[in-house]
C-alpha cells in the first residue's frame, strides 16, 4: 500500500458520506443546501485535481496509484483502487461535469434535499467505478448509479417521468444481470479460490470458447450505457424528461462509463473475442451514427433532438474501439471526454431556454436570438463544436477514430470504406440537424412578436457554467497535446496482444 492511498481511498467515499449531513441543515434553508452540495462537490474537485497534478510528470506520464485491502474475505472480495491516466481523465471529467450540474441546479427550490442527495450518490458512485480494479466492485459500482437517476427522475421530471423513470430501471436493471454472470465466469476459471481482481484476470489467458459469453454479457450491459443500437431507447425517453441538470449527467458522464467498461474489460481482459466481434461493433457504432442523426433530424422536442445527437456521437466511441488501432482508441476516448462536456452543455443550454420559453417544441419557437444573445452566442457554439467544427474538441476526435478505422489493419478495405462512408455521412447529417435546430429556435419572429415576459438574457451563473465548458472544449480542439498524453502511453500495452492476431 503507497502513501498516497489515504488520498484514493477518500476521493470515493467523501461526496456519499457528505450526503448523509443533509437531513441535519435547517429545514428552511434551500440556500444554505445548495451552497453546501456545490461545496462538497468543489472540494471533491479540487481533490482529484490534486491527485491528477501530483502524479501528472514532466515527461507527460501518469503515475498509476494501487491500493488493495481485504473487505469480504470469505468471498475473496477486495476494496482494489487503482488511477491510471484512462480513469484519471475520466474522473476529471465526472467532477468538472457534476460540479457544473450542481450550479445549474440552482433553481429547483422543491425538496432541495432530496435532490441533492441522490446528486452527491452519484458522485462517489461515478468516481467508484472509473478507479474499480475489482470486477466484483466495479458492477457495486455500476449498480450504484440505478436508484439516484431514478428517484431525480421520477420526481422531478416531465409529465412522461413514471414512464421514463421505469423504463431506465428495467433497461439499466435487466442489463446488469449479464455483467454479473460474466464476472463470476471469468473470476473462477483456472482458480481454487474466486479472483476478482482484474490485472490478475489479464494475466491469465482464457480459450476462445470460454471469452465469447462474458464478452457478451459485459457488452449488453455497456451497450445499454453508452449506448448501442438496438439498446438506446431509454435515452431519449429519460433526456426527454428529466431536469436539465439531472441530463448533464447521464449526458456527462453515465454513458462514458459504458466506454470505459469496453476499454478496460472487453479491449484489454478479453483479447480473442474483442477480435471476433470488432468488426460488428463497428459496424453497429456506425449505422448508429446515421441513424440517430436521420432519428434526430425528425424530432420536434428540443431535448429530445439533442438526445439523439448524443446516440450518434456514442456511435463514434464504438467505432474507435472496435478499431484496434491507436488512433482509433485515443480517438474513442477523446470523443467520450469532448462529448461529455459538449452534450452536458447543450442539454443546460436547451434546459436554460425552456425556462425562458416555456416550450421545448421547435413548431413554437423562433426569434429567440434577439431578446437573449448570450443564449444564442453559447447555443450556436456548443453546436458548432458538435458538429464537429475545426478548432473544438469534437473535431480531432472524430478525425482520429476517421484514421482509426482507415489505417487498421485486422478488417478488409472493403469493410474500411463502407465504415468510412457512413461515418462521412452521419457527419454530414449532423450539420444538418444541428444547423436546422439553431435556425428554428433562434431565427425568425414567433416570440418576439408574442408577449412573454420571460424572454430575458442569461444571468451571470448561467454565463459563467456556460463558459467554463467551452474553455476545454476549445482548448482541447486547439492543442490536443493538453490530453491526449494522460492516457496516450498506455493504449499500445493494450494493442500489443492484437499484432499477433491478425
Amino acid at each position: 500500500m503507497t502513501s498516497n492511498v489515504p488520498r484514493l481511498a477518500m476521493i470515493v467515499p467523501f461526496p456519499i458520506f457528505a450526503s448523509l449531513l443533509l437531513p441535519i441543515l435547517p429545514r428552511s434553508g434551500n440556500k444554505i443546501i445548495r451552497w453546501y452540495t456545490l461545496g462538497i462537490c468543489i472540494l471533491e474537485f479540487l481533490s482529484i485535481t490534486y491527485i491528477f497534478h501530483s502524479h501528472f510528470q514532466i515527461d507527460s506520464q501518469f503515475i498509476q496509484l494501487v491500493e488493495t485491502s481485504n473487505w469480504i474475505n470469505s468471498m475473496h472480495f477486495h476494496w482494489r483502487l487503482g488511477i491510471d491516466g484512462l480513469s484519471m481523465s475520466l474522473i476529471l471529467l465526472t467532477g468538472f461535469v457534476t460540479t457544473s450540474a450542481t450550479s445549474a441546479a440552482w433553481p429547483i427550490t422543491r425538496n432541495t434535499r432530496l435532490f441533492h442527495f441522490p446528486m452527491l450518490v452519484m458522485y462517489g458512485g461515478q468516481i467508484g467505478l472509473f478507479v474499480s480494479r475489482d470486477i466484483l466492485l466495479f458492477f457495486f459500482m455500476w449498480e450504484l448509479e440505478l436508484i439516484p437517476v431514478y428517484l431525480l427522475l421520477c420526481l422531478w421530471g416531465g409529465k412522461r417521468r413514471s414512464y421514463s423513470a421505469t423504463k431506465f430501471v428495467l433497461y439499466t436493471a435487466g442489463g446488469s444481470i449479464f455483467p454479473l454472470v460474466a464476472a463470476l465466469t471469468t473470476s473462477f476459471y483456472g482458480n481454487e479460490v474466486p479472483s476478482f481482481d482484474i490485472q490478475d484476470s489479464m494475466s491469465r489467458s482464457y480459450p476462445i470458447s470460454l471469452e465469447i459469453l462474458p464478452y457478451l454479457g459485459f457488452l449488453i450491459a455497456y451497450a445499454v450505457k453508452l449506448p448501442i443500437l438496438p439498446l438506446h431507447t431509454w435515452l431519449p425517453d429519460t433526456h426527454g424528461e428529466a431536469h436539465y441538470s439531472t441530463c448533464m449527467l447521464p449526458a456527462g458522464v453515465l454513458s462514458k462509463m459504458g466506454g470505459y467498461g469496453l476499454i478496460r474489460i472487453n479491449l484489454e481482459l478479453l483479447t480473442h473475442a474483442h477480435l471476433l466481434f470488432g468488426s460488428w461493433l463497428i459496424l453497429l457504432g456506425a449505422i448508429q451514427i446515421v441513424y440517430a442523426s436521420l432519428a434526430s433530424i425528425n424530432q420536434r422536442n428540443l431535448k429530445r433532438r439533442v438526445a439523439y445527437s448524443s446516440i450518434s456521437h456514442m456511435g463514434f466511441v464504438a467505432v474507435g474501439i472496435g478499431s484496434l488501432t491507436d488512433a482509433g482508441i485515443n480517438g474513442a476516448i477523446l470523443q467520450m471526454i469532448s462529448h461529455g462536456l459538449i452534450g452536458a452543455a447543450l442539454f443546460f443550454l436547451a434546459g436554460t431556454c425552456h425556462d425562458r420559453t416555456r416550450t421545448l417544441l421547435l413548431d413554437q419557437l423562433g426569434g429567440v436570438a434577439t431578446p437573449m444573445p448570450k443564449l444564442f452566442t453559447m447555443f450556436t457554439a456548443f453546436s458548432l463544436g458538435s458538429l464537429a467544427l475545426p478548432g473544438m474538441s469534437g473535431f480531432v476526435s472524430e478525425l482520429l477514430v476517421f484514421l482509426g478505422v482507415v489505417t487498421s489493419e485486422h478488417y478488409s478495405l472493403l469493410f474500411k470504406t463502407g465504415v468510412t462512408v457512413l461515418e462521412a455521412a452521419g457527419t454530414v447529417l449532423t450539420s444538418i440537424y444541428l444547423l436546422s435546430m439553431l435556425r428554428r429556435v433562434f431565427y425568425g419572429y414567433r416570440l418576439v412578436n408574442e408577449s412573454n415576459p420571460y424572454l430575458i438574457d442569461f444571468s451571470p451563473r448561467e454565463l459563467f457554467i456556460s463558459v467554463c465548458l467551452l474553455l476545454p472544449i476549445l482548448g482541447i480542439g486547439s492543442y490536443p497535446n493538453l490530453i491526449l498524453p494522460l492516457w496516450g502511453s498506455g493504449i499500445l500495452p493494450i494493442l500489443a496482444p492484437y499484432s499477433n492476431m491478425r
